[in-house]
């Protein structure tokens, strides 16, 4: 048969997401933070979209009920804060003295001829007046780099134009945690220089601050900072020089490799734990990010559970359509009226999806809150193992949606805030066919088994084992030991030298 073409006209269904499906299913995923940046950035592309928080919005209520409000905002609308301030100059030193009255004692307060100053002061201010110029990085430290941190401390250190030159090459090939991994032969060759002026620079590079800097490996980094303390003494040598036999818990060996008795071995690992490790890191900004939960759960007076949602997690996005009325009045061109229109639709699809993100979140939430109700009153002893599949059939919704949704979402408890996938883990059987006990309530058993141990009581993963069957859980040792691994605990014959060694320290701090 011989070959042919033609053209068929063929008809098929398929399944598509839209982009606005896709961001939606996005949105549902994000959390606090990355939320916010979001809808930051769609309000500020829209111009029919404003956010307005719940208490923002309460806020708003209570203002429209005051009275007055037209004099209140006309005061100090638009740049007219100094000359209301100005004008009326016997209520600004009246407030000034009852400010001043709260912060100083009767005999420091400063006196009302001071006002006049102060407000110059004030005025002075960034952001003061209208508040266009205000900038909140005005009033943030400023923090110098690693490099930055370093170069100053040159001209202190090195005299010679060339060494310096060797030392800010040398700073340059820091890793974060700064650790210098650069061959100095082949840094001598680039800088076209003898290899005994790189090593002495980098000696001299050593001694700055902070201690430990510019090390090639950990225990150079341990030895540096000992020399700055003056504690790097022969034993002390001898034990950074052993740090794998440290790492296995191995007292035995380092007590005769280092000649000391179990006293001073245990005071020189104290002084080893005081050092850093990173060096480096001191010079990063250490912020600590604040957890916001997105629903808090409490006791309601019934005995049941109250699932309440927390508004600063779910910002309130306003479509302002008597603007877009406004707007539309006075549009004459055909794009212009297609540029509202669809300014209007992504707002309105905006909020409907945060309403649908909000109300999925509850959702899911007081499934957890109805699954998990003896972890609420009794704690993690009580936790119920729990599937995604158990939650979607229980609200009709897909494991793809309850997975989407539990994650970076946090819950607010009485034993405190935990992640929405935290309560979701393994079934492990029971030993007298009763129910089946969470994975994570086992691994706390456990943490909790080993804490309560004695030097003289030790448990190995079998006498876990055995413990947990006498409780009513069937578990195996390699579990026991996964879990103890996963918790970062050693095992027993680790714990036993430890304890033990720490036990005869303190026996024979107390005979002294």
């Amino acid at each position: 048969m011989a070959p042919s073409l033609s053209l068929l006209l063929k008809q098929s269904q398929s399944l598509t997401m839209s982009r606005q499906l896709i961001q939606s299913i996005e949105l549902l995923q994000m959390n606090h933070l990355e939320l916010s940046h979001f809808i930051a950035q769609e309000v500020e592309e829209n111009p029919l979209l404003e956010v307005q928080s719940a208490n923002e919005a309460a806020a708003a209520d209570h203002e429209d009920t005051s009275p007055h409000p037209a004099e209140a905002s006309s005061e100090f609308d638009d740049g007219l804060v100094d000359s209301a301030l100005l004008r009326d100059g016997e209520r600004l030193s009246d407030g000034l003295d009852a400010d001043f009255a709260n912060v100083f004692p009767d005999d420091t307060a400063p006196q009302r001829a001071d006002a006049p100053e102060l407000l110059e002061q004030w005025k002075s201010m960034p952001g003061a007046g209208n508040g266009k110029a205000y900038d909140p990085e005005d009033f943030v430290a400023y923090r110098k780099t690693p490099r930055e941190a370093l170069i100053e401390q040159l001209p202190f250190a090195l005299g010679a134009a060339s060494d310096r030159l060797i030392a800010q090459y040398l700073i340059d090939q820091l890793d974060d945690a700064g650790y210098l991994h650069t061959d100095l032969a082949e840094t001598a060759a680039r800088l076209g220089v003898a290899v005994e002026d790189v090593e002495r620079v980098l000696h001299v590079l050593q001694q700055v601050d902070p201690p430990g800097i510019f090390a090639r490996k950990l225990s150079e980094c341990l030895a540096l900072q000992l020399r700055a303390r003056n504690r790097f003494d022969p034993a002390m040598e001898a034990l950074i020089d052993n740090l794998e036999l440290l790492a296995r818990r191995d007292f035995a060996s380092l007590k005769k490799i280092c000649g000391v008795d179990e006293e001073d071995l245990i005071d020189m690992l104290a002084e080893i734990r005081k050092l850093d490790p990173k060096p480096g890191t001191c010079f990063e900004p250490r912020f600590s990010e604040t957890i916001i939960p997105n629903v808090v759960v409490r006791a309601a007076p019934d005995g049941d559970w109250s699932v309440v949602p927390n508004s600063d997690t779910l910002p309130r996005v306003l479509v302002k359509r008597d603007y877009f009325a406004e707007l539309s009045r006075s549009c004459r061109k055909k794009g212009e009226q297609a540029y509202l229109k669809e300014r209007l639709e992504r707002a309105n699809w905006l909020e409907r999806s945060l309403d649908d993100r909000a109300e999925t979140i509850m959702k899911v939430t007081a499934e957890i809150v109805l699954q998990q109700d003896a972890f609420l009153a009794h704690g993690v002893d009580h936790l119920r193992p729990l599937t995604l599949k158990a939650v979607a059939d229980a609200i009709n919704m897909s494991q793809s949606t309850v997975s989407r949704v539990t994650s970076n979402k946090y819950m607010l408890t009485p034993h405190g805030v935990f992640e929405l996938k935290y309560f979701f883990t393994a079934s492990i059987a029971s030993a007298d066919d009763g129910d089946a006990h969470s994975a994570e309530s086992v691994r706390h058993r456990v943490r909790m088994m080993i804490n309560q141990e004695s030097a003289e009581a030790v448990l190995s993963d079998d006498d876990i084992v055995d413990r947990l069957k006498k409780e009513g859980v069937k578990i195996a040792r390699r579990t026991v030991a996964k879990y103890r691994e996963g918790m970062s605990i050693p095992s027993s014959v680790q714990r036993r030298r430890e304890k033990r060694a720490v036990a005869k320290a303190k026996a024979k701090a107390k005979g002294l």
